[in-house]
């Protein structure tokens, strides 16, 4: 016999328990739902709400507010529109989706907090 043929090696493996010493088939879930909350707790949830934090700072973008865009652009908005942004940054005038927003550094008509 070959000992190195899968059925040699599989014949070798541990047995399987049955009988009153095997464990209720619960007890094997176990495991893996703790490991789904810890994913969610985790990872889900503190993506869910960054999510909404940046939808509600969409929300309230108006124009004369001061914004660093996602590729690093510092600007002051011209005019909103429903899906884009009209952005001044030194002599440059640009047009941009609201979803490349990635902070509001300064709101139109409030006191600089430097």
């Amino acid at each position: 016999m070959n000992l190195f043929s899968p059925h040699a090696l599989l014949a070798m493996g541990p047995q399987a328990q049955s009988g009153p010493n095997a464990p209720p088939a619960w007890v094997n879930m176990v495991p893996l739902g703790l490991l789904v909350v810890v994913f969610y707790f985790a990872l889900i949830r503190p993506q869910q709400k960054k999510a909404k934090e940046h939808a509600a700072l969409l929300k309230a973008v108006r124009a004369g507010d001061k914004i660093v865009t996602s590729s690093g652009i510092v600007a002051i908005i011209v005019t909103v529109k429903e899906k884009t942004l009209t952005i001044r940054s030194a002599d440059a005038k640009f047009e941009i989706t609201k979803s490349a927003i990635a902070e509001i550094t300064e709101r139109s008509g409030e006191p600089s907090e430097s």
